[in-house]
């Protein structure tokens, strides 16, 4: 522990996914690892999570913490377990409610279960059931809870009553990952939800006539965060706040943009063992390995020269894939390549492999998400595409700086934040690690991908850019020393940051 810090705050994470027992994008990777980059600055972080059926089939020493004879029609219990990397975890065992194949949030036709609000629901009221009343001797000075899925425990931490030993509620964070993911419930069933009828007004969480679990997180924890400075900012304007941008601005003073990191041990193209070849940035001979290999997964000609671009995202419009058909033409035209790995929009799904059946020998396109392959793109591929209209940080484009592949990202979001762009100054300072562009618009993206194409026509301009990139800090590790300050603040702070007038004050 640093010198001068004598007792280790505890955190308890609460989120609906942790990599690498559940993941569906980069909360995942986020929740999975932040608790090891945090115990690096004296915190000692658990995470509360869903006990899907992978997630029980990953787990050991599982057993059983505290029960309940019903939760939302059905028993449950909150074992403790160990996680495959020694994390310790609090999984919430709710058949009726978790026990269900694939995708966490998607039944069997691939909409969301109509279920869900009542699902996350539950797992925001179990943690913060365990969190004020723990059993054992660990209980945590903070809990920070993550996304829609775990918004309601600020609420219902405010809502407790005052544990029987007197010691102080545990302080709340919440993180937005993405706003515009706000998890809605009809108004006419808030009542299940067990949470005081004054808390369901247009300054709580009542949201245009129904419930916001998200808006709930935003007004009653006492610390908000999202995933990048300039998210922070962004959010706050009309234009990317998704309707809580007014909320935000209130709480402006308890509202702090940290940008993620990623797990730079799972994430090392020396070590990596999902990759064709190993490779550094003083001996990247393999990186040209994994190129010919990623061509081959993806059905393309082996050509060295040919400058392979790559994208691993769900296919959206908010990731401004629709765009990218649009100029897919000119990669193909100037003898590019380009290999596509993702699902979503089934439009965008058809555009992608239409344009792979009608230019076989420069576009691949692989449906679905394969973790394995995702890491040999990052290490094959020379250019990583994120054409975002917003991303409030994007972890894609941090693996892509790890492995010397050059992020083109538009700039938004962490992805402004996190990518330097290869001007004219910045190679001459030696400071460039990518592309961005402005605005999002078909015609800056054709820009953007004509200056690639002029930069990797340049071998010691490339390889100079991609040197850079490598060197660029993507590690949890300045951003974990300032969620650990953050904690003790909260911690040290006497009374909640923004008492609710219409509930008791918390002690």
């Amino acid at each position: 522990m640093p010198a001068g810090r004598t007792t280790q705050m505890r955190v308890l994470h609460v989120a609906s996914e942790c990599y690498p027992l559940i993941k569906t994008g980069g909360l995942a990777d986020v929740v999975g690892a932040l608790p090891g980059a945090l115990a690096q600055v004296g915190v000692s972080a658990r995470v509360f999570l869903p006990n899907y059926p992978m997630v029980a089939k990953a787990v050991t020493s599982a057993r059983a913490a505290m029960k309940v004879a019903d939760l939302f029609g059905g028993p449950a219990s909150v074992l403790k377990a160990r996680g495959p990397d020694g994390l310790t975890l609090y999984l919430l065992d709710a058949p009726h409610l978790f026990d269900r194949p694939g995708n966490p949030y998607l039944g069997p036709d691939g909409k969301d279960w109509s279920d869900n609000p009542l699902r996350f629901a539950a797992l925001a009221k179990m943690a913060a059931r365990f969190a004020a009343n723990p059993a054992g001797n660990w209980r945590p000075d903070i809990v920070h809870a993550h996304d829609w899925q775990a918004a309601l425990v600020p609420a219902y931490l405010r809502a407790a009553k005052i544990p029987k030993r007197r010691q102080a509620m545990p302080r709340t964070v919440m993180t937005i990952h993405n706003m515009a993911f706000q998890g809605l419930m009809p108004a006419k069933d808030r009542a299940v939800l067990g949470l005081p009828a004054a808390m369901f007004t247009d300054s709580g969480m009542e949201y245009y006539g129904q419930v916001s679990f998200l808006k709930a997180g935003l007004v009653y924890a006492d610390h908000l965060t999202t995933v990048s400075p300039t998210y922070a900012r962004e959010t706050r304007t009309e234009e990317f706040g998704m309707g809580l941008h007014g909320v935000l601005r209130e709480r402006a003073d308890a509202y702090t943009g940290i940008l993620n990191g990623v797990d730079i041990n799972v994430w090392d193209p020396e070590t990596d063992p999902l990759i064709a070849a190993p490779y550094s940035r003083a001996r990247r001979a393999g990186k040209a390995r994994n190129k010919a290999a990623l061509q081959t997964a993806f059905g393309l000609p082996q050509n060295k020269r040919a400058p392979l671009f790559a994208v691993v995202s769900r296919l959206t419009e908010q990731k401004g894939l629709d765009l990218l058909l649009d100029v897919l033409p000119m990669i193909a035209d100037r003898g590019g390549q380009l290999a596509v790995l993702g699902s979503g929009d089934a439009r965008l799904e058809a555009g992608f492999r239409a344009a792979a059946k009608a230019r076989p020998d420069h576009v691949g396109v692989q449906i679905g998400y394969d973790e394995p392959l995702s890491h040999l793109i990052q290490a094959g591929s020379d250019i990583l595409l994120v054409p975002s209209r917003f991303e409030p940080c994007g972890l894609t484009q941090l693996y892509a700086l790890r492995y010397g592949t050059v992020p083109l990202v538009a700039r938004t979001g962490g992805l402004a934040d996190t990518v330097i762009d290869a001007n004219d100054a910045a190679l001459a300072t030696g400071t460039a690690t990518g592309i961005q562009f402005a605005p999002v618009t078909v015609e800056a993206l054709a820009f953007a991908l004509e200056r690639a194409f002029d930069l990797v026509a340049d071998a010691r301009v490339w390889r100079k850019l991609t040197s850079r990139a490598m060197a660029h800090p993507v590690s949890w590790g300045k951003s974990a020393e300032v969620y650990g300050a953050l904690y003790r603040d909260l911690a040290a702070a006497p009374t909640a940051t923004q008492p609710d007038s219409s509930l008791p004050e918390r002690k």
